[in-house]
């Protein structure tokens, strides 16, 4: 039982926000949503985050990308950008209404 809520609670640090841009918004269309995910995240915790925490839609493909940090100026300044990882999920059985009320 601990290990299953163990897992649970892993499941929800795995999304840390949704990525709203004007091409991501456009996928929407075709039931494609952008996210900001945990770096260590694998594409089976990706999709069982999704479906946890949109309950009804069903994940049938998971596409991620690494975002790797790169040099950023600030003034005469120059610093870094964090790396990150962000994954395109595709979902079935309706759209996810709190993404697109954005």
């Amino acid at each position: 039982m601990s290990k299953d809520r163990t897992n649970t609670e892993k499941l929800f640090d795995v999304i840390k926000r949704a990525i709203i841009t004007e091409k991501s918004m456009m996928a929407t269309s075709l039931g494609q949503f952008t996210f900001e995910v945990d770096k260590n995240a694998t594409k089976v915790e990706i999709a069982q985050a999704v479906e946890l925490a949109f309950p009804g839609r069903k994940v049938t493909k998971v596409r991620t990308v690494y975002m790797p940090s790169h040099e950023k100026r600030m003034g005469y300044k120059f610093g870094r950008t964090d790396s990150s990882k962000k994954a395109i999920v595709t979902v079935t059985g309706g759209t996810i209404e709190e993404l697109t009320a954005i």
